[in-house]
């Protein structure tokens, strides 16, 4: 899961951009209203840091919740809940001192009973939380996850209001970094209990203890916002009153409201970047981030690895990422993008590079796909692509579609372009052929990318299986936990399972273009983990 400390130890670089609009250490003008005006690409879709599986969702609550730790630009980590931490020797034990004057909005204290809690509820089987399995090694979690203990037997206790102890079954040298998602926050348990099965369904059903609350959404609508917290221990640190958030799918619709003052910030179509790159207010920020076609296995066709490699073949890379993006994104050379891991001056995505996923061969393509269809017994298909319907995942999937279907004789692709809410159900729901999706790091390790394609992992959309993954998965995150090399070979090698049966579609590691106002200062940025506002203020 996350990166180990021998990894740290022997010279870890991460790639992370920060961006650095001013300095918050400046006075703010009083007279200057402390009002951002913020664009999303897609919806919220949930509050509840148990079942929170998007980016948009990721970042409200990174901005509006805390954890015992926080990245704070550039990807470091910072003490948030926690005050202080010790590690036993064979660290398997981790005690935290919790920050005293931590509170809820409602003026209620965050006490260890919190995180016991929101730990708890996150691995009980019937939360049906996503991301139960980054829990895998704290003391009990896996037997409880597959119903075989009691959630009360975790490895996590309360010692008095402030001290929180952690036993673990093993030691997880990259344990640490897994403390900043919003799996590992505490939760109120009487706010839980009092709203059921409302709560993170709307703005007013949640409880609150990070710098901002969130106010104004229905659960439903487009447009919310972040309120000052006031019962925040760090509000002296905190400028703006508020952040007015709204949904904007067409980056001309929201660059035309920046341009008439109503927006702060706004994405940029390829198009719209190559105009505006040398405005003193565009801004290129790069993401670990990986885009990608997931091909769904349990359909006979996608079953078959020659017609996958022929569909991963057919496309140019190049030309998507510098004719339909052209923002800066770059061809994927691994699942896991580059600048997440450094071991021993090598860059894991380069050091393990694939040779086949990313390459464009029309010649191959053609051979594998009539390889493909005489296994099939068939001489034509025709195949659904599924993707979001903001203005980058039309382009990308319309460019995708004729690079099938040129380069794949009797093949047709139709596209359904539908609202990422939707996308991501017919995903959980496996109801698509081939769907255009992505995976940005939740934490700084190859195993935030190679954990989603192990067989029971519940971001294996496509339902791919292969042992011999499995079982190099499993060795990096277990076995070789302790052997830095052997480690690092394991992830090596499951790259190469990847590669060798293209279970998805490599495509771009993308960058984002986008406009800021230059009166506003302060904003952070992690590649890890998205924008930080605690900071930021209007000049």
């Amino acid at each position: 899961m996350k990166l180990s400390r021998v990894l740290v130890s022997s010279g870890l670089v991460v790639a992370a951009s920060l961006l650095f609009l001013g300095t918050s250490s400046k006075k703010v003008d009083a007279a200057t209203k402390q009002v951002l005006n913020w664009s999303e690409p897609s919806s919220l879709e949930t509050l509840d840091p148990d079942q929170v599986d998007d980016s948009v969702g990721g970042e409200v609550l990174r901005n509006s919740n805390e954890g015992l730790y926080v990245l704070d630009g550039n990807n470091k980590l910072k003490l948030a809940g926690a005050s202080s931490v010790e590690v036993s020797k064979d660290e398997k034990t981790y005690t935290f001192n919790l920050r005293k004057n931590a509170k809820w909005s409602n003026g209620k204290s965050v006490v260890a009973a919190d995180y016991v809690y929101g730990w708890r509820r996150m691995v009980t089987p019937a939360t049906a939380a996503p991301n139960s399995y980054l829990f895998d090694g704290v003391k009990n979690a896996e037997d409880i996850m597959n119903s075989k203990k009691s959630p009360d037997t975790l490895g996590v206790k309360a010692v008095g209001k402030y001290k929180l102890v952690v036993t673990l079954d093993k030691t997880i040298p990259y344990f640490k970094k897994l403390l900043v998602i919003s799996s590992f926050y505490p939760l109120n348990e009487n706010a839980v209990n009092k709203y059921g099965k409302k709560y993170g369904t709307s703005s007013k059903y949640t409880l609150y203890n990070g710098p901002f609350v969130v106010k104004g959404w229905t659960g439903t609508n487009d447009k919310w916002n972040l309120q000052k917290n006031d019962y925040y221990w760090g509000k002296k640190q905190v400028k703006l009153t508020k952040i007015n958030f709204q949904v904007t799918k067409s980056t001309t619709t929201s660059y035309n409201l920046y341009q008439s003052g109503k927006l702060d910030e706004t994405l940029l179509s390829s198009e719209q970047a190559r105009q505006l790159k040398t405005n003193k207010e565009f801004k290129s920020l790069e993401q670990a981030r990986t885009t990608y076609v997931d091909y769904n296995t349990t359909r006979k066709a996608l079953k078959n690895v020659n017609i996958r490699k022929a569909l991963s073949y057919a496309v140019n890379r190049k030309q998507l990422v510098k004719k339909v993006l052209g923002d800066g994104s770059v061809v994927s050379k691994n699942f896991v993008p580059e600048g997440l891991t450094s071991y021993k001056g090598k860059d894991f995505a380069k050091d393990a590079q694939v040779k086949e996923a990313s390459e464009h061969n029309k010649k191959l393509a053609k051979k594998y796909w009539k390889k493909g269809l005489k296994e099939l017994g068939v001489n034509k298909l025709t195949l659904t692509f599924l993707s979001d319907d903001d203005d980058t995942s039309k382009n990308t999937s319309e460019f995708l579609q004729s690079q099938y279907e040129t380069t794949l004789s009797g093949l047709t692709v139709n596209l359904s372009n539908m609202p990422k809410k939707n996308r991501i159900t017919k995903m959980m729901n496996q109801d698509f052929d081939l769907v255009l999706t992505g995976w940005g790091a939740e934490f700084t390790d190859p195993l935030t990318y190679l954990n989603l394609m192990t067989s029971n992992n519940v971001y294996n959309f496509g339902k791919w299986k292969n042992s011999d993954y499995d079982k190099y998965v499993s060795s990096a995150k277990n076995d070789s936990a302790s052997d830095a090399d052997g480690r690092w070979k394991a992830m090596s090698n499951a790259t190469n399972v990847l590669d060798e049966e293209q279970p998805l579609a490599l495509l771009y590691q993308p960058t984002s273009a986008l406009m800021i106002k230059s009166n506003v200062k302060g904003v952070k940025y992690n590649s890890v983990g998205g924008f930080l506002w605690k900071n930021a203020y209007i000049k």
